[in-house]
């Protein structure tokens, strides 16, 4: 008897522009008015656009633009922190209507979710996976009062590239959901360009642009074997599996309510220690005030590296107690950094920290004393005090109200 294997059925939730919907809804006097730019820092500050409006959008404006270009193209905008705890409330309230609908769900970010819908034909009595998308899309905009786009296929990578073109857009018609059937992965791969695609970043690129490839099809017309030859064996598996939309990644629903991540890709491969270090120091400053904000503490740290080649290490470490303070969680990602990179000395691609064995704050509120020879791991009230009251000032003035000095 011969077995079938059924087609994966995948979907990826992105809420449209996020930020700026939820700072409306937050503040529909202020906020609700036309332009307007979410930002980490003020209008007189230094930082970026985190979420730019749609109307800002016609002028140029983009994510991760600094305030000040940003209010050169649209000075009309009006900026607003970013509004986090609204945010995080938000995010778990789109969960718990996915999470009705789908067997299996991963929040990818703050304001992204796969959903496996495997197993669920005779649920939605074998209509397609665009109508059934359709079906969730309208419970989340009726019951969490914000608009989502989904895309679709039979991989998260196949989704992920999809949910692009569900989005609105000025002067684009798309209706919010945007599926790719089973068998034509093939035909809408040939319609990407390699910058489109995660985890081909600007130096890869780079790399495949002298080589005269800078579209799926430029890669498609070579074999395997050849690409090898240039790209090494590692390198041209993974981008022969890429362009053609394979993805062997699964929804793995329990990672949500067991960690809090945060990963940069690079612009271009860091070599330096203490760029590294300075990265890391980023990331585990958003880290560690994402925990903080759901009323969580964490045990273990784990940091990962994506080196040049595309070969990923990590490492991690659990302490006897959970805690919360920053100053306590990049100590211990610090010295994992440092094995990592003592392992294996080469360009750096990525890199990522994730919080995780994590329990209610209530536990982290007592002195913990735990490691004692160890003096830089013993969590004291003042280091929380600290912690609590730089959330404070962040939520106030925005990210760049107060800065650890690694980042001034």
């Amino acid at each position: 008897m011969v077995t079938v294997e059924k087609h994966r059925r995948i979907l990826l939730a992105d809420a449209d522009a996020f930020f700026v919907a939820v700072a409306r809804l937050v503040d529909p006097d202020g906020a609700g008015r036309e332009p307007l730019l979410i930002v980490g820092g003020t209008r007189e500050s230094r930082g970026v656009v985190c979420s730019a409006s749609y109307e800002t959008r016609k002028y140029g404006v983009r994510s991760a633009m600094p305030i000040s270009r940003a209010l050169r193209l649209c000075p009309k905008a009006v900026c607003v922190p970013v509004p986090r705890k609204a945010c995080s409330a938000k995010h778990k309230e789109i969960r718990a209507v996915l999470e009705r609908h789908a067997p299996a769900v991963e929040g990818a970010s703050i304001d992204e979710w796969y959903l496996d819908l495997g197993g669920t034909e005779a649920l939605y009595r074998n209509e397609s996976l665009a109508d059934t998308a359709m079906r969730i899309r309208r419970d989340v905009i009726r019951e969490a009062g914000l608009s989502v786009s989904f895309g679709g296929g039979t991989s998260k990578l196949i989704a992920k590239l999809a949910v692009e073109h569900a989005k609105p857009r000025p002067g684009n018609l798309a209706t919010g959901v945007h599926v790719v059937p089973a068998g034509g992965e093939d035909g809408f791969m040939h319609g990407i360009k390699l910058a489109e695609i995660p985890l081909i970043g600007p130096r890869f690129q780079e790399r495949l642009g002298r080589l005269g490839m800078r579209t799926v099809p430029d890669v498609l017309q070579y074999d395997e074997a050849t690409l090898a030859q240039w790209l090494g064996k590692r390198e041209a598996a993974w981008l022969c599996d890429r362009v053609r939309g394979i993805d062997g990644g699964h929804v793995e629903s329990h990672l949500d309510a067991k960690s809090i991540s945060r990963d940069e890709t690079f612009p271009t491969d860091i070599d330096d220690d203490d760029e590294l270090g300075r990265e890391l120091l980023a990331l585990l400053t958003r880290a560690a005030a994402d925990l903080r904000g759901d009323g969580m503490a964490a045990r273990t740290v784990r940091v990962k590296i994506r080196d040049w080649d595309f070969r990923t290490r990590q490492a991690s470490r659990t302490l006897d107690h959970p805690v919360i303070a920053d100053r306590i969680l990049l100590t211990v990602a610090q010295t994992l950094l440092r094995r990592l990179r003592a392992a294996r000395r080469v360009p750096a691609r990525l890199l990522g920290v994730a919080l995780s064995s994590l329990a209610t704050d209530s536990t982290a509120d007592q002195l913990t004393l735990f490691e004692a020879l160890d003096n830089r791991l013993v969590e004291t009230d003042r280091d929380r005090s600290v912690a609590r009251v730089v959330d404070r000032v962040r939520a106030r003035f925005g990210d760049k109200g107060i800065l650890p000095g690694g980042l001034v």
